[in-house]
């Protein structure tokens, strides 16, 4: 008999293993830690959320809805959108809902990316935009941040512009960092890609949690932007379902058209129950309202903790993220510190070098803050022995 074998294959990622997010939740749970990595809420949404999902299951919606998404749905994200940035999506031919935001990213890169276009990422980024351009075809182009402010440097941006480039991808409020874009930076993008054919895709799920009185910049807001992108968020962050993997991309309609192409083959829709009971929900714009406050005061509380002690904090504008210098607590580079401090004191962290493509150490480390706030005062008795 002849001996069966698998077959070699090149991988299309080759530098992509196992992700850091992953390794700390995994050893959090090993080690008892309070996991502060990885990006989620440990508290439930609100109960009228899931009765309304309930409500839809129970009258039937259980079967595929429209490939772009139901209608309701689309209709209150337009809606919302008007009401917040003064522009109006067609519900019809600029609005699909997505199975969230990550699926989003990939099919907006997928669907206007041909092999030797060059995209500009914003190092630190999230992770899946390097392996989404590469899947694509694309090069990627790696533009730093400001280290220490994280603030976007227009004149590199500028300089890594070529006539290959055929998008952007930007995040704000941003993730890792929590900095957030003023107007003053959405104008001086939109004045630069002015002469461009350049697209963009802006990454705004964290748009309703800004602080101390900011005001989210989406790219709706700003008409040279608006015309040129695909606008990204997600209802897993605003409504503490990040499991259900539901968002939403709102783009001018020939952008529209290519995205759904990609979107009706790589998905094709998106579960109808949890639809219907999101558009439902959505009638009462108090949740995502009520955002910011509930954000800023846990951000404040842990802010207070850590103050205590030796970490150093960096602003915190925007997400539900603090980013912490560790240079008076330890030698250690970032990605030890992390590992260390999951194992001795039994808190998990993100080291900030795990969104840079060459590993950028500069001794910053990420927290998580969007917890109950039992579960911030115990990982901050903890920290408190730094």
């Amino acid at each position: 008999m002849q001996t069966a074998h698998t077959p070699l294959l090149a991988s299309k990622l080759p530098a992509v293993g196992t992700t850091i997010f992953t390794v700390m939740s995994a050893l959090a749970t090993e080690h008892g830690a309070v996991n502060l990595g990885q990006g989620f809420p440990d508290f439930d949404c609100d109960p009228r959320l899931v009765d309304a999902v309930s409500t839809a299951m129970r009258d039937g919606h259980n079967q595929y809805p429209p490939m772009a998404g139901i209608a309701p749905l689309r209709e209150a994200v337009s809606s919302k959108m008007e009401a917040l940035h003064g522009r109006r999506w067609d519900p019809l031919t600029e609005v699909t809902i997505t199975a969230g935001a990550t699926q989003a990213i990939i099919t907006a890169v997928l669907a206007v990316v041909r092999p030797g276009d060059e995209v500009i990422v914003l190092e630190p980024c999230y992770d899946s935009y390097v392996p989404n351009i590469e899947l694509a075809g694309g090069t990627v182009v790696r533009v730093p941040l400001t280290p220490g402010t994280f603030r976007p440097d227009f004149d590199r941006i500028a300089a890594a512009l070529s006539p290959l480039t055929r998008a952007i991808i930007i995040n704000t409020p941003h993730n890792p960092s929590a900095t957030v874009w003023s107007r003053e930076d959405m104008l001086a993008l939109q004045e630069l890609l002015a002469p461009t054919d350049v697209l963009v895709i802006s990454d705004e799920v964290y748009e309703h949690m800004v602080f101390d009185g900011r005001e989210h910049q989406s790219a709706a807001r700003f008409p040279g932007l608006a015309a040129r992108s695909f606008i990204v968020s997600s209802f897993g962050k605003t409504y503490h379902v990040t499991g259900w993997k539901v968002g939403f991309v709102a783009a001018p309609a020939p952008l529209t058209a290519e995205f759904r192409k990609v979107h009706q083959f790589n998905v094709f829709t998106v579960n109808t129950p949890m639809q219907h009971g999101l558009a439902h929900y959505m009638s009462d714009p108090a949740p995502y309202r009520e955002l910011p406050a509930f954000y800023q005061r846990k951000r404040d509380l842990f802010r207070a903790g850590l103050a205590a002690t030796r970490l150093r904090l960096l602003p915190s504008e925007g997400s539900y993220f603090q980013c912490v210098d560790i240079s008076q607590v330890s030698d250690l580079p970032e990605a030890e510190f992390c590992l260390w401090l999951t194992r001795t004191l039994g808190v998990a962290a993100i080291p900030l070098s795990a969104f840079y493509g060459d590993g950028f150490d500069q001794r910053v480390v990420r927290f998580c803050f969007a917890k109950k706030d039992e579960t911030l005062r115990t990982a901050l008795e903890r920290l408190a022995r730094l």
